[in-house]
């Protein structure tokens, strides 16, 4: 067999791209069964926000719920930690303030104090508003963490997943072309599942269909790239 041109590789790169485009697509729409990957990373965010149950419990399940909701939905984060930040402000309260005191590690009597004069309408010293504000500073902190940390456990998960499902198309789609041309040989044969999978053929295909999925992003500047380096070197030549 010829060695491909340049032409030849960028249909071949284009290929694996979509390959990896589908893989992509398949993913995303298995969001529709139960959220599917999307719930991957909110188990973080819960661990993360253990601390501030006993304020968030007060409001019943309604925190949970729109902390869920946001996540599945692929909401900015910027606005998921603003919303979290807000319902456990929502929920500071004399009966929880020494505990959410606790979990961010600031003084627990100063936070109760400052808590009571929250719930009784009471006027805010600069030094009670000083409080209120180290207090939102840890929380938003730890938020960050939780997020951060919850996102790169997604994109990871959603990037294997894909993976795994480009290399199952692969393997499939290299089993129908090796058929088509055992069907097509002189005399005519038919390809067994077994010697498929125990050919060189079937290899290929699995490698292909795991460079697909982080090739996709990056094909068309690959595919660019290459034109303009044969350009570059036809004109050296000449």
């Amino acid at each position: 067999m010829a060695a491909p041109g340049i032409p030849d590789i960028n249909e071949i790169i284009a290929a694996i791209a979509a390959l990896g485009t589908g893989a992509y697509g398949l993913v995303d729409a298995s969001k529709a069964a139960w959220g599917g990957p999307s719930v991957i990373g909110f188990g973080r965010i819960k661990n993360a926000l253990a601390p501030f149950n006993p304020a968030l419990d007060t409001l019943g399940n309604a925190p949970w719920q729109t902390l869920r909701a946001n996540w599945l939905n692929g909401v900015a984060k910027a606005d998921q930690k603003a919303a979290a930040k807000s319902l456990i402000h929502l929920a500071l309260s004399p009966g929880n303030a020494t505990k959410l005191a606790a979990a961010v590690g600031i003084d627990a009597k100063t936070l109760d104090a400052v808590a009571k004069k929250i719930d009784k309408g009471t006027d805010l010293a600069k030094s009670d508003i000083d409080v209120l504000g180290r207090f939102d500073a840890l929380v938003s902190a730890i938020l960050d963490a939780a997020y951060e940390r919850a996102d790169q456990q997604y994109r990871n998960s959603a990037k294997l997943l894909a993976c795994l499902v480009a290399m199952v198309l692969a393997a499939f789609g290299g089993y129908f072309v090796q058929a088509g041309i055992a069907a097509k040989a002189t005399p005519p044969a038919t390809l067994a599942v077994c010697s498929y999978m125990t050919s060189k053929e079937f290899l290929i295909a699995l490698v292909i269909g795991a460079i697909a999925t982080p090739l996709a992003p990056i094909a068309k500047d690959l595919s660019s790239s290459l034109q303009a380096a044969v350009k570059a070197i036809g004109s050296v030549k000449r």
